[in-house]
C-alpha cells in the first residue's frame, strides 16, 4: 500500500487514474462518494497528506520541496506506469498537483494526462490572508475569524474544543504549505489545464481562477459549477470531471479542451 494513498488502485490497467489532492485542514475524506459520480471507467485514487486520518501521528509537512519529494517517492511506481493518469486538486490541493507535475518534468518524467484544479487562486497570485501575516504567528482566535463562513469551521465543530484545536494546528499548518507551494516561479504546462470556480465561492474569485490560464502551454478551460468554496463536497464536480476525463482518448497525448 502507498503511504500517501487512502485506497488500494484498481487491478484494472485500462481504467485512467484520477489522482486527488485536498484542501487545507482536510484529508482523503473530502473525495468521500467521489468513485460512483465520477464513473467506474476512471479509477478515484484519494491523497491524504501527513498529519491527518491514518497518517495522524506523522508531523504534518510545511516544505513545499519536501512534499513533492516525498509524493513522488511514493507515487512515483504508479504514475510511471502504463497506466494513463491525472490529478485533481481543490484550493490547496491544486497547488500540490502542479508542484508535483512541476517537479516531474524537472526531472525528465512525463506529466499527467490533465491537471484538473478547484477552488485556487492560480500560483503566482498570492493569497490576501497569506501576505497579511505569517500563518504561524496567527492565533487560534485569529484562524477562526478568518474561516468563519459555516463551511470552513462548522458550529458542531466549534463545539468540541479538543477536535477544533487539533483542526486549526492542521489548518495553520497547510496555510505554511501554501504559502511555501507559492514561492516557486509558476510556468508552462505542457499538459491541458481544466479550472473550476464556485459560483458563490467567498474566497476564491473567478478571476483568480482564471489567472491559471497562464500555467499551460497545451490548452486551458475555465468551467463555473454551483456551490461555495467547498463545492468539492457537491455532486456535479466530480460528474463533470468524469465527463472530462472520458473525452480523452487512451492512447492519445493530452487534448487541449479550450
Amino acid at each position: 500500500m502507498h503511504r500517501f494513498l487512502a485506497v488500494r488502485p484498481s487491478g484494472d490497467g485500462g481504467r485512467l487514474r484520477l489522482f486527488c489532492f485536498h484542501h487545507a485542514g482536510a484529508g482523503a475524506l473530502a473525495f468521500a462518494g467521489w468513485q460512483p459520480r465520477v464513473g467506474r471507467d476512471v479509477d478515484v485514487l484519494p491523497i491524504r497528506l501527513p498529519g491527518r486520518e491514518a497518517l495522524l501521528k506523522e508531523p504534518r509537512i510545511t516544505d513545499a520541496e519536501q512534499l513533492v519529494h516525498e509524493l513522488q517517492q511514493d507515487l512515483g511506481p504508479l504514475l510511471d506506469s502504463s497506466v494513463p493518469h491525472a490529478f485533481y486538486g481543490h484550493s490547496l490541493g491544486a497547488l500540490v498537483a502542479y508542484r508535483l507535475t512541476q517537479h516531474r518534468l524537472r526531472a525528465g518524467l512525463p506529466p499527467s494526462r490533465m491537471l484538473l484544479v478547484g477552488a485556487c487562486a492560480a500560483p503566482q497570485a498570492p493569497l490576501d490572508l497569506l501576505d497579511a501575516r505569517d500563518p504561524a504567528e496567527l492565533t487560534d482566535e485569529e484562524l477562526m475569524v478568518a474561516f468563519s463562513d459555516t463551511q470552513s469551521l462548522p458550529e458542531p465543530l466549534r463545539r468540541r474544543p479538543g477536535r477544533l484545536t487539533r483542526v486549526l494546528a492542521t489548518l495553520r499548518s497547510d496555510l505554511l504549505l501554501a504559502r511555501s507551494l507559492r514561492s516557486a516561479p509558476a510556468d508552462a504546462l505542457p499538459c491541458s489545464l481544466r479550472a473550476f470556480a464556485g459560483r458563490d465561492d467567498p474566497m476564491v474569485s473567478t478571476a483568480q481562477v482564471r489567472a491559471w490560464r497562464h500555467c499551460t502551454s497545451a490548452g486551458f478551460r475555465l468551467d463555473s459549477v454551483p456551490g461555495t468554496h467547498f463545492f468539492v463536497r457537491g455532486r456535479e464536480l466530480p460528474q463533470r470531471i468524469g465527463e472530462v476525463l472520458r473525452s480523452l482518448a487512451p492512447s492519445a497525448p493530452p487534448v487541449p479542451t479550450g
